[in-house]
């Protein structure tokens, strides 16, 4: 099911900010098989160094100038909608300064346990310079609330994620043109091909505001220029 082509790489990769999901990805349930999909993000923020050669054509990747993540998925399909968003290229609007210690992530969709689905939910996290605001809908005691809204325009895939928690807010708007996107061509253990149209790309642009809930009221963080995002999203047919 590949393109044609050839390609080969040597690189080294040094994983610098992990997301743990969390106990659905334990190693209990694992053993049990209680999800239809897991995820593992040991690489949300990566550090890639080395070459990448494709067509015999060279590329030199250093970490200066690129901004590498790395996950696994695994389990016996996909969810549907399909939502990953993630970039560590983050510009602070605000100070205008490079936030050089920070990543966030967005993913999910409709989640399934022992072969339920959980509704339209999604997992996230915000490294912000070094301190952890996670939205994670298993870590019910945080209040954790998710609302997304995915659209496919003529020429566009716009997100628009917002996730709160008893203590912090996230807000992500990113598009990416779809003249600069793959559709991904993944066939599931079962043999079947249910995604038909899953977009991704690491082109997409946007904002992320994070908020903390003091006083009773929410105050800005930071509002955060986003560039390099990797994302994704797709829905069965």
């Amino acid at each position: 099911m590949s393109d044609a082509g050839e390609m080969e790489w040597d690189l080294t990769v040094r994983k610098q900010v992990a997301y743990h999901v969390g106990y659905g990805a334990s190693r209990f349930f694992r053993r049990l098989n209680a999800f239809e999909m897991f995820w593992h993000a040991e690489g949300m923020k990566t550090a890639f160094s080395g070459w990448v050669r494709l067509n015999g054509e060279t590329y030199l990747v250093s970490p200066d100038t690129c901004y590498g993540y790395a996950d696994k998925n695994w389990g016996g399909d996909f969810t549907s909608p399909w939502v990953w968003l993630s970039s560590n290229d983050l510009v602070s609007s605000i100070t205008g300064q490079r936030l050089r210690n920070s990543v966030f992530e967005v993913g999910g969709g409709n989640p399934k346990a022992f072969g339920i689905a959980l509704g339209r939910k999604l997992l996230g996290q915000f490294y912000y310079e070094g301190k952890d605001y996670e939205f994670n809908f298993s870590k019910f005691w945080t209040g954790s609330r998710t609302f997304f809204r995915c659209t496919e325009t003529e020429d566009r895939i716009l997100w628009k994620v917002v996730q709160t928690t008893f203590r912090a807010r996230m807000e992500v708007e990113i598009a990416c043109p779809k003249e600069e996107m793959l559709l991904i061509n993944y066939e599931s253990p079962d043999g079947y091909k249910r995604h038909t149209r899953l977009w991704n790309c690491g082109n997409g642009f946007g904002s992320v505001r994070l908020y903390e809930k003091r006083r009773g009221r929410w105050e800005l963080i930071d509002d955060v220029r986003a560039e390099s995002v990797g994302c994704e999203y797709g829905e069965y047919a």
